[in-house]
């Protein structure tokens, strides 16, 4: 058992339309120039640069868009609907793999298998669609017997997936303590996770109450633009890394945490020194806290603005220069990604399996992504201004490009419900 990463594809329709409400980024970025070709090389480099790690590395792909069957079920077509609805179908959201769902491992659950559960997404109306792509995909991807495979939560019981669940255990193979972060409050911005989903997913997994917390995301985080738990904290293995302002019940979850795992580890930042401002602009949460392979230690994996932030840069030079578990900072450009709201953890959905179980066309080597680089580099445009949306050349172009990387990777027909 060893823990996967699998990163979204950025799709070709890559845009900056600002449908976020509560994403600080989007809504900042909303009608500039996207570059969908480099964005996606980003991407890919970013997953490069995970395998020089020693990590294991999977993908999930572009989902199909415009979305037809979608603007179908609100009785319009792509050609004829108003610009939102437009916008909404032509979104490429579903890179960020971190909403794909929630994954509680083998080990966690009652029945020994690995349960995945797709994210229902409706609090935006252009997520809102993405759950039968995705739910596709997974039960190809995962589709050997030591899986199960849910579908969504039904509405209006908000769920984001993997962005506000963690995960703290000795080793990814041991049984964990399953966190599951939720909101009520944030002021001027929708709290995306409930808890009545949350309760759901854990019931569904089977997962042993006693080492199963619900604990309520800060009303402050929200409101400053923490739209998910991802935004404010990340755990890996033992280790807890969170902001002072993450928790609405910061004490109270802290003591529960240590009586039911005496070992964990918690990292947290104090908000005399990196604010929340300055957390949520660098994504410092919004990190692969990763474990290193050989004895190496545990590493965040961030965006370059992390590194441009000087409070943040200044406190993670200090982490690592002391005593603690995260020992190595790793820089990656996904700039593009960033001014749509996303950092390296939502670009990524962890699952703790036996890679011998998973179907391999989502997993990939250094090769398989040269493959993935040189269909990008071939099809993807390189830019998409905020106008173009709906001019027919770049739709066929659109298209046309997401069906290229379907026919290299030979799945052609196989992951559009």
């Amino acid at each position: 058992m060893v823990e996967i990463n699998f990163d979204g594809i950025i799709g070709p329709s890559h845009n900056y339309a600002g449908l976020s409400h509560g994403n600080l980024a989007a809504t900042r970025n909303a009608g500039l120039v996207s570059h969908p070709r480099a964005a996606t090389l980003q991407g890919v480099a970013k997953m490069r640069a995970n395998l020089a790690l020693g990590l294991h590395q999977g993908i999930l792909l572009p989902h199909a868009r415009p979305d037809h069957r979608w603007l179908n079920s609100l009785s319009t077509r792509y050609a004829d609907a108003p610009a939102h609805l437009r916008a909404q179908a032509l979104s490429a959201s579903a890179m960020w793999a971190a909403n794909a769902a929630t994954v509680s491992p083998a080990a966690d659950c009652g029945d020994g298998r690995c349960h995945l559960t797709v994210a229902n997404l409706v609090t935006m109306p252009h997520r809102s669609h993405e759950w039968p792509g995705t739910l596709a995909q997974l039960r190809l991807a995962f589709a050997d017997p030591a899986f199960t495979v849910h579908g969504p939560v039904p509405a209006p019981f908000g769920d984001e997936g993997a962005a506000n669940h963690m995960r703290l255990c000795d080793t990814h193979d041991m049984p964990g303590v399953e966190i599951f972060v939720y909101g009520i409050g944030g002021g001027p911005f929708p709290a995306r996770q409930h808890r009545d989903a949350s309760e759901a997913i854990a019931r569904s997994h089977g997962l042993d109450a006693a080492r199963t917390f619900f604990v309520r995301q800060s009303d402050a985080a929200i409101a400053a633009g923490a739209f998910h738990n991802d935004v404010v904290a990340v755990a890996n293995e033992r280790v807890l890394f969170a902001h002072e302002q993450a928790f609405h019940d910061r004490d109270g979850f802290f003591a529960d945490l240590r009586a039911a795992m005496p070992s964990v580890e918690i990292v947290e930042v104090p908000a005399d020194r990196v604010s929340l401002s300055d957390a949520i602009a660098s994504y410092l949460f919004n990190a692969q806290l990763v474990t290193l392979p050989d004895g190496g230690g545990m590493a965040l994996i961030l965006p370059g603005e992390a590194r441009a932030t000087p409070a943040v840069w200044a406190w993670l030079q200090e982490l690592v220069a002391g005593n603690g578990p995260i020992r190595r900072l790793e820089v990656v450009d996904v700039r593009e990604s960033m001014a749509n709201g996303g950092g390296p953890a939502c670009l990524r959905l962890r699952i703790v399996a036996d890679p011998a179980t998973i179907d391999p066309r989502f997993l990939v080597d250094a090769d398989r992504l040269d493959r993935i680089a040189a269909v990008i580099e071939a099809h993807w445009p390189e830019a998409i201004a905020p106008g173009a949306i709906g001019d027919p050349t770049l739709i066929a172009r659109i298209e046309g490009a997401r069906a290229a990387l379907l026919d290299t990777l030979d799945l052609v027909g196989l992951i559009d419900s």
